[in-house]
C-alpha cells in the first residue's frame, strides 16, 4: 500500500502482442494462398510476388531513411502490402508494371501519410488502383491456370520491357493447344454472357483470374485461422459477405438467368481475398463495434452494385477504398456513449 495504486483509463492491455508479431501472423496466413498461386500459374506468379514484395520493401526502406524514422521494414507490414498487391494482379502482369504498383502503393498509400498507423487507405489497393488506371489492358489480360510448362517457362508478357509490346497472349495460348479456353474470367463470362462457372470450380480455384483470388476455400480457411488467432475482427469479413448476399439475392430471385447467384458472387473474383485480408486492415477500418458492421455491409453491397450495373466486372477494390475513406466518419457516427453521460 505504501507504493500506492496506479489507476489508468481504458483500453487496458490484455495480452502482450507486438505489431511485428501481428504482421508476421498475417504473412503466415497469406503464404498458403501465395503457394497455391505459384502452383497454379508457375514461375510467372512467383516472379510477380517476389517483385511486388521486394520493391515494396525497398520503397519502405528508402522513405523510412529519408524521413529519419529508422528501420520500419522489420515490423513486416510492408511485406503484407507486397504480397497482397501481387496476389491481386494477373499472373502474367509485366514485372516492371508490378514494380510501379508496389512503389506507388507504399509511397502514396503509406509513406505520404506518415507510415504504419497513419495510412488512410489500404496501400496494396492504392497501388493496384494506380496501375488499373495506367495500364488497363495489361491488368485485364488473363492467362489459363495449370498451363503446361508453367514451371519451366514464364508467360511471355511477364518479362516485357517498359513500354514495349509483348508477344500477343493469344498466340502463346494457341501454342499450348488448350481446349475450351475463352480468355475470360468467371466474372466476365457471367456479366457479358450470363453463364455461371460451376460453383465447385470457383470454390476450389480451378479457374483463371488474379494470382491469389481464385481459391475461395483456401482464402476462407486462412482467414478463419487468422480470426482464430484474434489478428482480425471477424465481424468485418462476415459483414462484407452478408452485404454482398443481401444485394445479390433479390436480383437473383428476380431473374436467375440474368443475375448471378449469391454463392457465385461470394466465390468469384476478389471478394473473399478483399473481405478477409484487405477490408480488415486494422488502420484503415473503423474502430467501433457498430462501425465495423456498417463498414463491411457497405463494402459488400457496393461491390455487387458495381459488378451488376457498372462498366467493370469487379468492384471489390473500389468498394474497399471508398469504405476506407469513410472509415473515420463511420467511427465518429457510431462512437459509443460514455458511461453515465446523457
Amino acid at each position: 500500500m505504501s507504493r500506492g495504486i496506479e489507476i489508468r483509463t481504458s483500453p487496458h492491455l490484455k495480452r502482450v502482442v507486438t505489431v511485428d508479431k501481428i504482421m508476421r501472423t498475417v504473412v503466415l496466413a497469406l503464404l498458403p494462398i501465395a503457394a497455391f498461386a505459384v502452383w497454379q500459374f508457375g514461375l510467372s506468379a512467383l516472379l510477380l510476388l517476389l517483385t511486388t514484395t521486394g520493391v515494396a520493401i525497398l520503397t519502405e526502406a528508402f522513405f523510412a531513411r529519408a524521413s529519419g524514422r529508422g528501420n520500419t521494414v522489420s515490423d513486416w507490414s510492408v511485406v503484407i502490402t507486397g504480397l497482397l498487391l501481387g496476389l491481386t494482379l494477373p499472373p502474367g502482369f509485366p514485372l516492371w508494371m508490378a514494380a510501379v504498383a508496389a512503389f506507388v502503393g507504399v509511397a502514396l498509400g503509406k509513406a505520404l501519410f506518415g507510415g504504419l498507423g497513419y495510412n488512410v487507405m489500404n496501400p496494396a489497393l492504392v497501388g493496384r488502383a494506380f496501375v488499373q488506371a495506367a495500364f488497363p489492358v495489361a491488368i485485364t489480360t488473363w492467362t489459363p491456370a495449370f498451363a503446361p510448362g508453367r514451371f519451366t517457362e514464364v508467360i511471355p508478357s511477364t518479362l516485357t520491357l517498359p513500354f514495349m509490346q509483348p508477344i500477343p497472349v493469344g498466340d502463346w495460348i494457341a501454342s499450348l493447344n488448350l481446349d475450351g479456353w475463352s480468355g475470360a474470367t468467371p466474372l466476365a463470362i457471367q456479366k457479358f454472357q450470363h453463364i455461371e462457372t460451376p460453383i465447385m470450380d470457383t470454390f476450389s480455384g480451378m479457374i483463371a483470374g488474379s494470382a491469389g483470388e481464385t481459391s475461395a476455400i483456401l482464402i476462407l480457411i486462412c482467414g478463419l485461422w487468422l480470426a482464430w488467432q484474434r489478428m482480425l475482427d471477424w465481424r468485418i469479413p462476415v459483414s462484407v459477405m452478408a452485404g454482398a448476399v443481401l444485394v445479390a439475392l433479390p436480383f437473383w430471385l428476380l431473374d436467375p438467368s440474368l443475375y448471378p447467384s449469391p454463392w457465385f458472387v461470394l466465390c468469384s473474383g476478389g471478394l473473399m481475398l478483399g473481405a478477409w485480408f484487405m477490408a480488415s486492415d486494422m488502420v484503415a477500418s473503423p474502430v467501433t463495434a457498430t462501425g465495423v458492421v456498417i463498414y463491411g455491409l457497405f463494402i459488400g453491397a457496393l461491390t455487387v452494385v458495381i459488378r451488376l450495373f457498372g462498366g467493370l466486372v469487379e468492384g471489390i477494390m473500389y468498394a474497399i477504398l471508398l469504405a476506407n475513406a469513410l472509415g473515420p466518419l463511420i467511427s465518429s457516427w457510431t462512437q459509443p456513449r460514455v458511461y453515465g453521460s446523457k
